[in-house]
């Protein structure tokens, strides 16, 4: 593709917005006249959000063990950029036929980006040959599949499980083992009426974490938001159940109404014991709690969510980051066999848990020796692999599509006003659905 054709793409990408000329673009620059790397040292281009993913490959290559047998010896030059910066720049830079990275990360949210019009297709190595050994045992492929394609292996299962004080459940009697989110929520409310503390947490800030929370509870009561074919599914009894549970355990105290899981608020909460349970990915054990409330080391427990009445799993998903090889590269091939090694063996996988506490995507390792006998100093000595194991049985399937973003950004406000008891959840939902067709027509 000619220099001057290039830049006039990038000049009208200016004026229109990239996403409307990428796939074009893309489908014409898509390979590289660098002759591949086939042996030897190879330098690999890594770009990502999280120094735990950076610890994670510098550690991997320098084990001798999980290296073994690689035709590459391996050195990372390593960016670093915001979650949302690197999708953007990866695409700019393949349009103007730039450096992109050999191995990119890509937070879960920010995929849809790549999903519609050819891009991932244009721009990542498809890991269907990659993956087809491993079959049903390799979990979380869904979030990162176009038209049945794969193209990004997930560094972390993120099975979410309820958190909860165990010191104070057994102040205020609560059970541990509640069955069903309807009954624990009547716990809630008593202990919210007696003693102001609640069980669980609902965002209500910024769109994200409205719909991310929301999604969190659907994908458990078996719904979604898109089905394996990309077609909308918001439609449907399981979503309005799902937003009048929540909005029932704000207004009885059960569930707090927090402007997110991570803030201030949140973290006050922890602190002064108004918020003693939450629902929320294995992540949150060292991000949200251990972060906020190093103290209270000892009185945490995790356990399975509890059903609901009308069906689903006991567990759920929120959250992840998948690692994607660039293709038509000189390293697009070293890039893939580091990936395999650190993401598709079982060293790899243990590998990854003990640098950064990456939860499995292999089924089998839920089982293994080596994870079973982890115990959590946090959880108070807990074998957490006990807890995650019968989760990662039970995890829902979470599919996107390429207007996942459209909908995260015109369903937020209207389940906020749900939330907030200014509409009726069948009310809110009717309205999502309706800006997001109108959205999705423009």
């Amino acid at each position: 593709m000619p220099d001057l054709s290039r830049r006039s793409l990038l000049r009208a990408a200016g004026g229109a917005g990239l996403g409307l000329l990428a796939a074009p673009a893309l489908a014409a620059c898509g390979t590289s006249s660098a002759a591949p790397l086939r042996s030897g040292h190879a330098q690999v281009s890594l770009w990502t959000h999280d120094p735990g993913y950076v610890k994670t490959f510098q550690t991997a290559i320098k084990d001798t063990s999980l290296m073994r047998g690689s035709r590459f010896n391996y050195g990372l030059d390593i960016t670093s950029a915001a979650g949302s910066d690197i999708v953007t720049r990866m695409i700019a830079q393949a349009v103007a036929d730039g450096d992109t990275p050999d191995l990119a990360g890509i937070i879960i949210d920010q995929f849809p980006r790549v999903m519609g019009s050819s891009i991932a297709e244009n721009l990542f190595v498809g890991l269907t040959d990659t993956v087809r050994p491993f079959g049903d045992s390799l979990l979380k492929l869904a979030p990162y599949s176009v038209d049945g394609i794969p193209y990004g292996l997930d560094s972390d299962n993120s099975i979410s499980v309820l958190y909860y004080r165990q010191d104070l459940f057994e102040k205020y009697k609560v059970p541990e083992a509640v069955e069903t989110w309807e009954e624990f929520l009547e716990h809630g409310a008593r202990v919210y009426t007696d003693h102001k503390v609640s069980l669980g947490m609902v965002a209500t800030g910024d769109n994200g974490s409205i719909i991310n929370g929301f999604l969190q509870f659907l994908l458990q009561r078996g719904g979604g938001f898109f089905s394996e074919t990309g077609e909308l599914q918001l439609d449907s009894p399981e979503t309005v159940e799902v937003l009048e549970l929540m909005v029932r355990g704000i207004r009885s105290g059960a569930l707090l109404a927090l402007p997110d899981p991570y803030g201030g608020a949140c973290a006050a909460a922890l602190k002064s014991g108004r918020l003693a349970a939450t629902a929320m990915p294995n992540w949150y054990n060292a991000y949200g709690l251990q972060a906020n409330v190093p103290d209270q080391k000892g009185r945490w427990q995790m356990r399975t969510l509890p059903r609901f009445e009308g069906g689903g799993h006991i567990a759920s998903t929120l959250g992840g980051t998948a690692f994607a090889v660039l293709k038509g590269k000189r390293n697009s091939e070293a890039a893939l066999d580091l990936l395999r090694r650190v993401y598709l063996s079982r060293d790899g996988q243990i590998l990854r848990y003990r640098s950064g506490g990456f939860l499995p995507t292999l089924k089998n390792l839920y089982q293994d020796p080596e994870l079973v006998s982890i115990k959590d100093d946090y959880l108070g000595g807990q074998r957490v692999f006990d807890v995650y194991g019968k989760a990662a049985a039970d995890l829902p399937l979470f599919y996107q599509a390429a207007g996942m973003q459209i909908l995260t950004a015109v369903l937020g406000g209207p389940v906020l006003e749900a939330l907030k008891g200014r509409t009726s959840p069948a009310a809110a939902i009717k309205a999502g659905l309706k800006a997001y067709r109108q959205q999705v027509k423009r």
